[in-house]
């Protein structure tokens, strides 16, 4: 099989050193380029992260060698060897903005793990399992920048991963209200203990736009194409609080729901909307997607994050302790991997997903 050309803008923090350990196994996709900003450019790659490496897994041999490009210099050159690009920068909203732009008028597709385009009207935000529809609208987008091959689809925030796919398949008993707390791991700011030992026997109440992301992206996820545009669900309303907690990788969270009038259904129904629940992707046989989305665990001390984040590769889902609750009606715990299912996993396969669809195509 022909494999896809690849290239990673923002290869050398956290998330994009992730997508450089996916691509560089992946059996669709070939690492061609790694960008990345001025102060690493012309640099090997082993050079530019060599005292950088934030990962429990060494860097792939066939990725030390590669010549770091500039980002923004070398955009040209970078979209020409490229059929696609992931981007993980860490640059203000507007250069973003700009920077994803401008690959896109390149005629280069961008997969992007960053939240500055996800607000765009025609700008697809996707978790595959839940909304994968949601990419024909790229359609418009091309008309709107005037390219052929070029455009821009983006991943969700990853601390939603750690509830919004638990209450999916529940949108259809009339879900009014969510309340959910997030228990975030340092990954998730791209940290490790040993550059943040204040973390270390510590809990932060506050991650800076991380509860406004928490009750408005689900809202365009669960949203319908109209025209040209991606429209956003009108409810459930929610209403989040997010902390920064000691472990390294897993985003828990707590979440409570409640239904609308008469339409609330049982703890056996709502165990049995987990189990069977079928993707939207399942016949596509994406390679990093999990075989079991969704998993519940019938002990009262699961899902633990040392235990379950890992689950399926990181790509799966766990959710537990399903349980009435007294103000709203029910009340769980859900956890996800924030690193491989929420942001660099979540970016490779959504791009498998448009590879698959034909969105994406070799050159």
């Amino acid at each position: 099989m022909k494999q896809y050309q690849v290239g990673i803008i923002g290869g050398t923090g956290m998330v994009g050193q992730r997508l450089v350990t996916f691509v560089s196994k992946h059996p669709w996709f070939h690492l061609k380029m790694i960008a990345a900003s001025g102060r690493s450019a012309g640099k090997t790659y082993h050079q530019a992260i060599e005292s950088r490496w934030k990962l429990d897994v060494p860097c792939p041999p066939e990725a030390e060698s590669l010549i770091v490009m500039d980002a923004i210099a070398d955009a040209e050159i970078i979209a020409a060897a490229c059929d696609f690009c992931f981007c993980a920068v860490d640059m203000k909203k507007e250069e973003i903005i700009a920077l994803e732009t401008h690959y896109a008028k390149l005629e280069c597709p961008i997969v992007s793990n960053n939240s500055a385009n996800r607000w765009a009207e025609d700008v697809p935000m996707v978790v595959p399992e839940i909304n994968a529809a949601h990419i024909a609208v790229i359609n418009a987008q091309r008309e709107r920048l005037g390219t052929k091959r070029g455009f821009i689809a983006v991943k969700s925030n990853c601390s939603l991963q750690s509830y919004v796919p638990a209450l999916h398949p529940l949108m259809k008993y009339g879900l009014d209200k969510v309340l959910v707390c997030t228990y975030q791991a340092i990954s998730g700011a791209g940290k490790t203990f040993n550059e943040w030992p204040e973390m270390v026997d510590n809990v932060i109440p506050f991650i800076s736009g991380e509860e406004e992301k928490s009750e408005q992206e689900p809202l365009k996820i669960w949203g319908h194409i109209e025209g040209k545009r991606i429209v956003c669900a009108e409810s459930p309303c929610i209403t989040a609080q997010c902390f920064r907690v000691p472990c390294q990788d897993g985003h828990m969270a707590a979440c409570f729901m409640k239904f609308q009038e008469g339409c609330k259904p049982t703890i056996e129904q709502i165990k049995s909307e987990w189990m069977k629940y079928q993707s939207p992707i399942s016949d596509l046989k994406l390679p990093s997607a999990p075989k079991q989305f969704l998993h519940y665990f019938e002990e009262e001390n699961r899902p633990q994050t040392r235990l379950d984040r890992n689950l399926e590769h990181g790509m799966a889902i766990s959710i537990g302790r399903l349980r009435p609750d007294t103000q709203y009606d029910y009340k769980f715990a859900c956890l996800s991997h924030n690193t491989l299912r929420g942001a660099a996993g979540g970016s490779i396969l959504l791009a498998e997903l448009l590879c698959k669809t034909g969105y994406i195509t070799q050159k």
